[in-house]
C-alpha cells in the first residue's frame, strides 16, 4: 500500500519505501517517520550503518547536514512509513514552539539519536496514527481533508513528545553557554525569545537580546535551518495571521491590535506581501 498528497507520503511496500527515499527522503526538508513491523532495514544515516530492528521506530527530523543514504532490507522486512515536506513540519514546529518550552532540544536529540524502541502502549498509539491517516489519504472526497490530516499529525507528534518526556530522554535543565557550541546555544535562545515575544518583528531586535550582530544572527539561523533570522520572524507571524484569519471572527483591526502591528493597515500591507492576499481575501478563500 502506498498512498500520497502533495505534503503527505504513506507506505508499506518496499518498493514505495525506494521511491519515498528517492524522491522525498532525500530531500533535507522532509521528516521521515518508519515502523518496523517485522525483520530489519539497515539505513546510512549521519555517517554510519544503522539497523532498524522489529519493534523500533526510525524519526529523521529535516536535517541539513545529514541525508538518508543507501539501505539494505532483510528478506522478511515489513513496515510502516509516514513522510511529510516542509510545509507540514514548518506548520508542527509552529504548533509546538508554542506549548512545548524544550522542542528544540527534542529536535536535537532525535537528530543524533533517531531509533526508539517502543512498548505495547506506543506501538498502539502509532497504529491509531497510521490507520487515521491511511483512512484519510483514501477517502478523496472528505471535505476538509487537508485540515484533518494536519490535526492528526500534531496529535502524533504530540504523542511522540510526550513519549520522550515519560522515558526522560531529554533534560529540561536550562542549556548554558558551556554545555553546548556557541552557535547551538544561540539560535537556541533566539528560538526562545521568539516563543517568549511572538510580536518583535526586528532582527535588530533579538540580536540586541543576544548580545551579537544582526548578520550574525541571521548567519547562525542559516546554519542551523537553512532560514535566516528574518524568514523566521515572517514564518512565525505570517503563521500567527493565517491562525487568527482562519480560526476566529475577530475584526481585521482587532486582529492588527493582538499581534501589535502600528495600525490595520500596515497589517494589510504585510499579509499581503507574505500571503499574496489581503487579509479579507485570505480569510473568505480559507472559508471557503
Amino acid at each position: 500500500m502506498t498512498l500520497s498528497t502533495d505534503s503527505i507520503f504513506l507506505t508499506t511496500d518496499k518498493e514505495g519505501f525506494r521511491v519515498c527515499r528517492e524522491t522525498r527522503t532525500t530531500s533535507v526538508a522532509t521528516m521521515t517517520v518508519l515502523y518496523c513491523c517485522n525483520g530489519y532495514i539497515d539505513v546510512f544515516y549521519h555517517g554510519e550503518m544503522i539497523r532498524i530492528n522489529k519493534g523500533y521506530l526510525f524519526i529523521r527530523v529535516p536535517d541539513f547536514t545529514h541525508e538518508l543514504g543507501p539501505y539494505e532490507m532483510s528478506p522478511d522486512f515489513e513496515f510502516k512509513q509516514v513522510t511529510v515536506d516542509a510545509d507540514i513540519y514548518e506548520k508542527l514546529m509552529y504548533d509546538h514552539m508554542r506549548v512545548e518550552p524544550n522542542w528544540w532540544a527534542k529536535q536535537e536529540y532525535v537528530k543524533e539519536n533517531p531509533l526508539f524502541e517502543l512498548n505495547e502502549p506506543s506501538r498502539e498509539f502509532f497504529d491509531i496514527y497510521f490507520d487515521l491517516l491511511t483512512m484519510q489519504l483514501r477517502d478523496k472526497m472528505t471535505a476538509y481533508r487537508k485540515q484533518i490530516l494536519m490535526l492528526i499529525a500534531r496529535a502524533a507528534t504530540m504523542e511522540m513528545l510526550n513519549y520522550m518526556d515519560k522515558l526522560a530522554l531529554v533534560d529540561d535543565k536550562v542549556v548554558t553557554r558551556n554545555s553546548v557550541n556557541q552557535s547551538d546555544y544561540t539560535f537556541r535562545e533566539f528560538t526562545r525569545l521568539l516563543q517568549q515575544y511572538p510580536h518583535q518583528r526586528e532582527v535588530q531586535w533579538y540580536a540586541q537580546k543576544l548580545g551579537i550582530t544582526p548578520k550574525y544572527l541571521s548567519e547562525i539561523c542559516k546554519e542551523r535551518s537553512d532560514k535566516s533570522a528574518g524568514e523566521w520572524i515572517a514564518d512565525i507571524t505570517v503563521a500567527e495571521i493565517k491562525h487568527y484569519l482562519r480560526n476566529t471572527t475577530h475584526p481585521i483591526r482587532e486582529i492588527a491590535r493582538i499581534m501589535e502591528f502600528p495600525n490595520a493597515s500596515f497589517f494589510c500591507q504585510y499579509t499581503k506581501k507574505h500571503t499574496g492576499l489581503t487579509p479579507n481575501h485570505y480569510r473568505k478563500e480559507k472559508q471557503a
